[in-house]
């Protein structure tokens, strides 16, 4: 196929990339190259050099032959330019990774509030648009986040999507209806990705575009077969308190001698998928595309949970590092149960990789690799969900900053 991966140069883009040129597809990286100017605009930079993505692509075609296309576009500012594209290249499938995605970020100031929104909806409806305006007919994959539910507080497993209920109509019968999951995000990222989901159900029913949507967990791990065919292939890795994904940071401060931050009681279950698992998702979601007037596929993409306060403790056991707990800066619940249904990926033939040693030692072999490029003072945890928490943030839990005395 011809396909289109949008935010190509990105976390889970770019894995993605490899995997399918792997596969034997023609594929199209386009990309503002938004996230490496965010790194430029918080001052700091991933923990694994990374070389331009015209670079990355050259030494992909030098190791696999394979080419790698890529345009530099705006999707929530450059809609013609995106309409024109389409038209011109009518892709068989278009990848939908062009949001910002950190829930930290989104949170820090009303700016970054403001910036999310924009980007992220005007981006996903824009591409929408154009591709109903341009009459093609892609295969549309959005990667989305577990966090447009919220936590269950029933007891109850999260479905993949859709809710059947039942209301009583106005002559007391009771009638059942299929409703998207109720969603409850819990920053202004997640409640992107909700909107997202009332965006491809309008598009889905009212034009019949074939859209897939990815309720993905928090991702770990560092290489997929891909990244690790050369050094200069490895993907992106995030260690700051605002991009770097929970497991991984506890891994990169066991691998610096920094105490694992456990924020409030440690006791908030999140959703976990390894990299690998993420690339290969993607690969099994093309290859169940929905027909012209389908609902919307949703798939939760996630192998496991597990409570935060495990997690530090798992790693703790495993490399002696020290647990520290500290206020939490976001606005949630001390603790919450996940349970959720991830039949259909399961179905397809997904094998999921679990949480084993051998794999969080290789993460911990990465961070120590390159741990001359980390900066200590960006680990914390600091942006704040709102203003009164902002004034319990521990900015210093080294207790590295300077005393004044007397």
């Amino acid at each position: 196929m011809k396909i289109a991966v949008l935010g190509g140069d990105g976390f889970v883009g770019w894995p993605t990339v490899l995997h399918l040129s792997d596969l034997g597809h023609e594929v199209h990286i386009i990309d503002n190259l938004s996230r490496r100017w965010i790194d430029t605009e918080l001052g700091v930079q991933s923990l694994t050099p990374m070389d331009s993505i015209q670079e990355r692509c050259r030494i992909w075609k030098e190791v696999s032959g394979k080419t790698l296309n890529f345009h530099l576009l705006d999707l929530a500012q450059e809609y013609e330019r995106l309409k024109a594209w389409l038209v011109e290249n009518k892709p068989d499938a278009i990848i939908h990774f062009a949001e910002q995605r950190a829930a930290p970020y989104s949170m820090k100031t009303d700016r970054h509030k403001v910036y999310t929104v924009n980007n992220n909806v005007s981006a996903t409806h824009n591409l929408l648009a154009a591709v109903v305006e341009s009459g093609i007919d892609p295969h549309i994959v959005h990667l989305g986040t577990m966090g447009v539910y919220g936590y269950s507080s029933v007891g109850a497993a999260i479905p993949e999507g859709y809710l059947d209920v039942e209301i009583e109509n106005l002559e007391g019968e009771k009638k059942g209806l299929e409703i998207l999951y109720p969603t409850k995000p819990g920053s202004v990222y997640h409640m992107t990705k909700s909107l997202d989901q009332i965006l491809f159900q309008f598009y889905a029913q009212n034009d019949g575009l074939r859209i897939t949507d990815l309720h993905q967990g928090i991702v770990w791990g560092t290489h997929t077969e891909q990244t690790r065919r050369d050094e200069q292939l490895i993907n992106r890795f995030d260690y700051d308190g605002d991009y770097g994904t929970v497991l991984n940071r506890f891994l990169i401060q066991a691998a610096i001698g920094y105490p694992l931050t456990v924020h409030g009681t440690g006791g908030q279950t999140r959703a976990f998928i390894h990299i690998q698992d993420s690339v290969r998702c993607i690969e099994l979601a093309l290859s169940d595309a929905p027909e012209r007037g389908d609902r919307v596929k949703i798939f939760n993409q996630m192998t496991e949970t597990h409570r935060v306060r495990d997690l530090a403790a798992l790693i703790s056991r495993l490399t002696g590092a020290e647990v520290m707990n500290l206020p939490n800066p976001r606005k949630e619940a001390p603790e919450n149960d996940l349970i959720v249904k991830n039949d259909q990926f399961l179905a397809l033939g997904l094998n999921p990789t679990t949480l084993e040693d051998g794999l969080l030692a290789e993460v911990v072999e990465v961070a120590k690799k390159y741990a001359h490029r980390i900066d200590r003072s960006r680990v914390p945890a600091v942006s704040a969900w709102t203003k009164d928490i902002a004034a319990t943030v521990n900015h210093d839990p080294e207790g590295k900053a300077l005393k004044s005395v007397g």
